[in-house]
């Protein structure tokens, strides 16, 4: 019998139920994490840790890209195309141990990060429901 982990349960269920767009954020923050982790790494010379945490980033992207739907439009085309750049980015940070390269790539997430939270906090204070049976013609 396999002994669960009362924090990774927890976490788990945490994860299973947040909403897409809290997934989001959070997924931002992990990626931010990662990379932020990987230039400690990379200043202690610990080439093995700067590969793990930016490869775990790169899942991360990946994951963001895959999930996201490009079919809605020009936003999220120009969105996928930035996800992709920024793991490319990562990739070769990781080959030339680019300090310079990571940084920027952290500069992006972040932006990405603050805007999709402030679009979470006027999505959450407004009521974008239709009313139903509701007069239009004045």
């Amino acid at each position: 019998m396999a002994v669960i982990n009362p924090y990774q349960a927890y976490r788990q269920n945490q994860v299973q139920t947040l909403s897409q767009e809290k997934l989001v954020l959070m997924l931002y923050d992990g990626a931010l994490r990662f990379c932020r982790q990987g230039l400690v790494a990379m200043e202690q010379n610990d080439y093995a840790a700067v590969s793990n945490n930016l490869g775990r980033a790169e899942d991360i992207l990946s994951e963001l890209m895959a999930t996201l739907n490009r079919d809605v439009g020009d936003i999220a085309e120009n969105l996928y195309k930035l996800y992709d750049f920024m793991y490319r980015h990562l990739v070769q940070a990781n080959v030339k141990k680019s300090v310079k390269m990571i940084n920027e790539v952290i500069e992006l997430l972040q932006q990405l990060r603050d805007t999709w939270e402030e679009a979470l906090k006027i999505y959450q204070t407004h009521d974008y429901r239709t009313t139903a049976g509701v007069n239009w013609q004045g």
